[in-house]
């Protein structure tokens, strides 16, 4: 009787249990020197129409272009399972969402891409090397145009990328745009072979909780955009090390919507172990945490608790000011619409950031004339730089409309916390120490309630 009811339970176990399609079967051949994206293609396709499964990448070497995902399909990538990206641009298809946003106004190039899906899972401890380096930056804003973002998905749902390893796209390793419920957990990232090689970016997504990434980037680390009217909003962003040449955490610098509910916690920032080559930024990284609205939009309710910073020229970059860059287009141009709104930055809670090794520049806090930064707290900051700056003139030149960017002053009049168009800007417990005598005072404010 027992056995009869081990038999019946297996039955259900396995009835229940989704398929599994193995690429091999469909003609995927592990072997670099042949393209298997129509036999892996197949199974995604085969899998997602038979009601979901896992599609299954065995050990070994496979080589591809653009793949589609589909609802209901896990890609699963068995330990010791790479599959690389073609080298040859013509292998990737050139597609145009729907999604209107400033990075989808154009066709643009992906290894792996998805539009309005559900339920997709990429996981296992198997590698995806989009072998980016082999792409040329052609212009200012090639990237995803002639050079592939390794990942892209965009209004899609239930999202899930868990466990692998990530190497070397064209351009930004991922891009989620106006995702819902998407978790990413366990992933270790290095991208560090061309120009815009950001970590991860979170474009006006909802509903997400980021933990236990290992980041290795020349461009930015985990970075939340806003290339819409959609906000980022109720975002968690935990256990993380990350590494950049540029900025470690960043919320912008598109910010059309702009960002609401953010908690981010327990980060370590370091410099990258590799410093034999750079295409952005600075060798010890640019900022730590960069907080920007700069094309209209909010940022409100924003918490960032429990950094550990080694490096980075200046580690706390809070900057509200007016690019005022637009998400549409006019006569089909590469130009964007101009925003003439500007936005606000209220809310934002730093607490307990322990940074060593920074470089001389200074942290700042600023708006500008007319619209200053309000309700923004710090609390038990300590900052360690090497110091050895002589009394710094104030700034003169507001660069209201220029790039936001921590070391956009050079050296700032204050070796700790610079200050400026600001209301309600409190501090509690922060100390500043240097290497070699620095003659700044800690803190200067200029316009500041």
């Amino acid at each position: 009787m027992r056995l009869l009811l081990a038999v019946f339970l297996t039955l259900i176990a396995s009835c229940l249990q989704a398929r599994d399609y193995h690429i091999l079967d469909f003609g995927a051949k592990n072997d670099t020197t042949v393209l298997s994206t129509k036999a892996i293609q197949s199974a995604i396709d085969l899998c997602s129409k038979e009601g979901g499964g896992r599609v299954v990448f065995p050990a070994g070497n496979y080589k591809t272009g653009t793949l589609i995902l589909k609802n209901n399909v896990c890609l699963h990538l068995e330990l010791g399972a790479t599959l690389y990206g073609s080298t040859d641009l013509k292998d990737y298809q050139r597609i145009k969402s729907s999604y209107a946003s400033l990075r989808t106004h154009t066709e643009t190039v992906q290894l792996i891409y998805a539009d309005s899906v559900e339920n997709v899972v990429i996981d296992g401890y198997g590698t995806i090397d989009g072998q980016g380096r082999v792409f040329p930056k052609l212009s200012w804003n090639d990237e995803g145009i002639t050079r592939p973002h390794l990942l892209r998905f965009i209004q899609s749902r239930n999202i899930t990328i868990k466990d692998i390893t990530l190497k070397n796209s064209g351009c930004w390793m991922q891009h989620y745009l106006a995702c819902d419920r998407l978790r990413l957990e366990g992933l270790k990232i290095t991208n560090r072979n061309n120009y815009n090689n950001d970590a991860l970016d979170l474009d006006g997504c909802h509903d997400v909780i980021v933990s236990n990434l290992l980041c290795d980037s020349d461009d930015d680390g985990i970075t939340l955009k806003s290339t819409s009217p959609r906000l980022c909003e109720d975002i968690t962003i935990q256990n993380c090390v990350v590494s950049s040449h540029c900025n470690a955490v960043k919320l912008g610098t598109e910010t059309n919507g702009g960002f609401r509910n953010i908690n981010i916690r327990g980060i370590v920032v370091k410099p990258s172990s590799d410093q034999k080559e750079k295409f952005f930024g600075q060798w010890i990284g640019t900022s730590a945490l960069s907080l920007e609205i700069v094309d209209g939009g909010i940022m409100e309710n924003v918490n960032v608790s429990d950094m550990t910073v080694r490096g980075t020229e200046s580690p706390i970059f809070v900057r509200l000011a007016h690019r005022g860059r637009g998400y549409t287009f006019t006569n089909s141009t590469d130009k964007p619409d101009s925003v003439t709104s500007i936005g606000r930055m209220q809310g934002i809670y730093i607490n307990n950031v322990r940074i060593k090794d920074a470089g001389s520049y200074g942290c700042s806090i600023t708006g500008i004339p007319g619209h200053p930064v309000e309700d923004i707290h710090v609390s038990n900051i300590s900052i360690h730089h090497k110091g050895g700056m002589s009394k710094t003139e104030t700034l003169t030149d507001e660069k209201i409309a220029e790039y936001p960017e921590a070391t956009m002053w050079g050296p700032l009049p204050a070796k700790g916390f610079f200050v400026r168009h600001a209301r309600g800007v409190h501090f509690d417990k922060v100390e500043t120490s240097t290497t070699n005598p620095d003659s700044r005072p800690e803190f200067v404010q200029e316009d500041v309630e």
